[in-house]
């Protein structure tokens, strides 16, 4: 059973016109190709097809092996052909006859253009192939898809403003995702969360109020509150169907933090909710959607100057921001240009990166300030901070951890970091 499966179409082909229409040419062409590559004929069936007008149109052909088959298909009006070849290797390996007739058959039709594809067919540990029900994929950029298997379909929600879903995925368990992008997931969302927040609030010192951009899941909330001074945390969360589906759906990963009496639940526009008082905070976590890569992206609003600044008007004069920047591999000139805009309002902003299973790639952040830089916190430090704060149990961010996130690639410090 296991073997190689071989496909081809060919496009622009420049063979005799016989090869394309003439039943008998092509029977002959493909047996004859068959044996010079060592394989074994048992059997053959080429059909003749017409055109309206009665006359030899394009030829379909089987040829039986005893290691499998070949399959060919012409398209003489399109100067097209369609073929395959699969082979099994149950008593010695064909896969060097496959190509080598596969490789002959594309000659012989001297195609301009070919698309060629070679699949291994039939090995036991390969997994169950999910169906397009059963995978959840996001485009990191248009040419890359990153995906997880999932259990069943996902529960989707269509709110007022956008699509939930909630996958039950095998990897990393509840998954929920906002117009096809990936959220959070219960397996691995405390790497995000715990650099968003315990990187600037060890930095400060001693935090006692907080801001959340988003951070509908809780998860941020979550965090800020293992630290016992901070007395008020606000999460302005645009979507109110998020709050409400992430308090029942995922309350075992954000242990209920949003229903905390030190969390204040703001339902609105992040920047608005700021605007409308001048109060200052401590911390302010820009726990939100990526921007789009079109202008017309309701978040790109959110990742500007303008924006920069109006938080560093509500940060205390020791206040930092963090905030995701993307990817420095996958999204470079997003993560350069934020980080432009960064330093063009504050003083001190400090890249940091974790790799992040639910993302696909190593995901890029940043915190700024004007007088407060983590990059230059030590491993002691950091853990006289952490025991200072009663803070223990944490599954990724350590002192020794705390180091690594500031050490980038080359290709990375070449875009600002």
């Amino acid at each position: 059973m296991q073997g190689i499966h071989l496909t081809a179409d060919l496009f622009e082909c420049a063979c005799p016109i016989n090869l394309l229409t003439d039943r008998g040419a092509l029977q002959e062409a493909c047996i004859r190709l068959v044996r010079r590559a060592g394989l074994t004929v048992v059997g053959d069936d080429f059909h003749q097809f017409s055109d309206t007008s009665g006359d030899a149109s394009g030829v379909t052909g089987l040829v039986l092996l005893a290691e499998s088959h070949l399959a060919v298909h012409t398209w003489p009006e399109l100067n097209a052909v369609t073929l395959d070849v699969y082979v099994c290797n149950f008593r010695e390996d064909n896969t060097s006859k496959a190509k080598a007739l596969a490789d002959a058959l594309v000659d012989l039709f001297q195609p301009e253009r070919a698309n060629r594809n070679s699949l291994q067919r039939g090995s036991p540990s390969a997994p169950d192939s999910p169906d397009r029900n059963h995978l959840a994929l996001e485009w990191l950029t248009p040419d890359v898809v990153h995906g997880f298997a999932r259990r069943h379909p996902p529960a989707v929600i269509q709110t007022p403003i956008q699509r939930l879903e909630w996958h039950d995925t095998r990897a990393l368990g509840k998954v929920f995702s906002l117009d096809d992008a990936f959220m959070a997931s219960a397996g691995d969302e405390f790497i995000y969360h715990e650099c968003m927040v315990h990187v600037p609030a060890l930095t400060h010192g001693s935090p006692q109020s907080a801001f959340v951009m988003g951070g509908g899941d809780g998860c941020s909330a979550r965090e800020l509150l293992r630290y016992a001074g901070i007395s008020r945390i606000v999460v302005a969360e645009l979507d109110p169907m998020v709050i409400a589906s992430c308090r029942q759906h995922f309350a075992e990963v954000n242990c209920g933090a949003l229903d905390s009496p030190r969390v204040d639940v703001r339902i609105g526009d992040a920047l608005a909710t700021l605007r409308a008082s001048d109060e200052q905070y401590d911390l302010i976590v820009m726990d939100l959607t990526d921007p789009g890569e079109n202008e017309a992206s309701p978040a790109n609003a959110l990742y500007s100057p303008e924006t920069y600044a109006l938080i560093r008007s509500r940060l205390s004069p020791s206040g930092l921001v963090t905030l995701h920047i993307g990817s420095a591999f996958y999204h470079p000139e997003r993560f350069r240009r934020t980080l432009l805009e960064l330093r063009s309002v504050f003083r001190e902003v400090a890249p940091y990166k974790a790799f992040m299973p639910l993302y696909g790639t190593e995901w890029g952040m940043a915190c700024a300030s004007m007088v407060g830089n983590p990059a230059r916190m030590s491993a002691a430090n950091v853990d006289a901070q952490l025991i200072r704060h009663g803070i223990d149990g944490l599954r990724f961010y350590t002192p020794r951890v705390h180091a690594s996130l500031f050490a980038w690639p080359a290709y990375a410090e070449k875009l600002g970091a």
